[in-house]
């Protein structure tokens, strides 16, 4: 039966003073940190960098404040209309390959009787040549009741399906890393944050998959001097907000309020963060030595959402490469219309939908079927295959 709006719009009103009051709180709470966020980068870099300097401070200044406008850096480039921003967008990434990966999985199904689950990774590379070549392709794995460990008490299966497609979406980076023959006109993208802080909550030998799959990723990048982004289009991260709490011991902590919520009311679009480096406790402390390795900058993508979070490689601050590669994504997502059209071309590549789906049993009951396995469809699935 589907949900009455007259009740959801009674118990709206009821509950009117409750969620006032929340905004009202929130409201005042994000005031004194974005008053607070002004304040510390109006500082002198040289004075406010060494107090903030200790571990665990949430995260650490690095680029200078000399170019900041009240807590960020405004954007240099203005546009009378979208053909003169492509024009922009072309002079940036004419001759810059672009590379991104994703992924997409049919999980295990309680309509067939054997565990069984696919994973798929598309990619999407864009040289931005004159003749408007490009490489769109796929690649993909089969997991087996042993590759989902099946019968391991307390192993979530659904967990494995995204251990694999994480490790399967690394490794092709990797591996276009280590054949690219023009690092220093490349760059890839990596759908997501390069900290792995969601693996915080899994068991050890989940979060070690996961670290394991990032580090080598970083080190990789930092080896073939390979410029690499983590794009975070909606992050909830608040390395900004617990460095703020070091600096102003007044700011009482407030769960509620994120990094991005909170710069986003300072920004217009195009303008970005000063850069800093990552200094989350938690997850980063299994990095090994790429654990002071991840900088990041909060740049504003649209006109009306808080800004995407950039997370790179510290050897490209050291480079002198931060800011061009910045403006690299910039461009991407002003032809992406305001997501990087790389991600969001291999994300339509890599995406599996219900005919998919379809497919894949279609193909699995077939293929047991002349093998003579055993493997049991439910009524429901099988009709479903034999209509499409």
């Amino acid at each position: 039966m589907p949900v009455s709006p007259a009740q959801i719009r009674a118990v709206l009103d009821e509950k009117q003073q409750q969620l006032t009051d929340f905004n009202q709180t929130m409201g005042a709470d994000l005031q004194r940190y974005r008053k607070a966020w002004r304040a510390l980068t109006a500082e002198p870099f040289e004075q406010i960098a060494p107090q903030l300097s200790a571990p665990s401070m949430g995260a650490h200044l690095l680029e200078p404040l000399t170019t900041v406008n009240k807590g960020v850096i405004p954007n240099a480039h203005q546009w009378a209309n979208r053909e003169d921003s492509l024009g922009w967008v072309k002079s940036k990434l004419s001759g810059i390959t672009t590379f991104a990966v994703d992924g997409s999985q049919i999980f295990p199904s309680k309509d067939v009787s054997l565990p069984i689950a696919l994973v798929q990774i598309g990619w999407f590379e864009n040289p931005h040549a004159a003749d408007g070549d490009y490489t769109k392709d796929i690649a993909l794995d089969v997991l087996t009741p042993e590759d989902l460990k099946v019968g391991h008490r307390g192993d979530p299966v659904d967990r494995r399906v995204n251990i694999r497609r994480f490790e399967m979406e690394v490794q092709r980076l990797v591996d276009y890393m280590e054949a690219c023959g023009h690092p220093e006109r490349t760059l890839v993208l990596f759908d997501g944050s390069l900290v792995v802080t969601f693996a915080d909550a899994f068991d050890p030998e989940s979060q070690k998959a996961y670290v394991d799959a990032m580090v080598k990723l970083l080190q990789t990048s930092q080896r073939r001097r390979v410029p690499l982004v983590g794009y975070i289009d909606t992050s909830y991260a608040r390395d900004v907000t617990t460095l703020l709490q070091h600096y102003d011991s007044k700011l009482k902590p407030v769960e509620a309020i994120h990094d991005a919520q909170l710069l986003g009311r300072l920004m217009k679009w195009g303008d970005r963060t000063p850069l800093l480096r990552c200094d989350r406790e938690g997850i980063l402390t299994h990095y090994g030595d790429q654990q002071d390795q991840v900088i990041f900058s909060y740049l504003q993508t649209s006109r009306d959402r808080p800004p995407a979070r950039l997370e790179m490689p510290y050897w490209l601050w050291e480079a002198g490469l931060a800011a061009p590669v910045i403006d690299w994504v910039k461009a991407e997502v002003i032809v992406g219309g305001g997501y990087p059209y790389a991600i969001e071309t291999a994300d339509q590549t890599a995406v599996l939908q219900a005919p998919d789906r379809q497919l894949f049993y279609r193909i699995l009951q077939e293929w047991a079927d002349r093998e003579d396995l055993n493997v049991q469809f439910s009524k429901k699935l099988v009709s479903k295959l034999r209509r499409r």
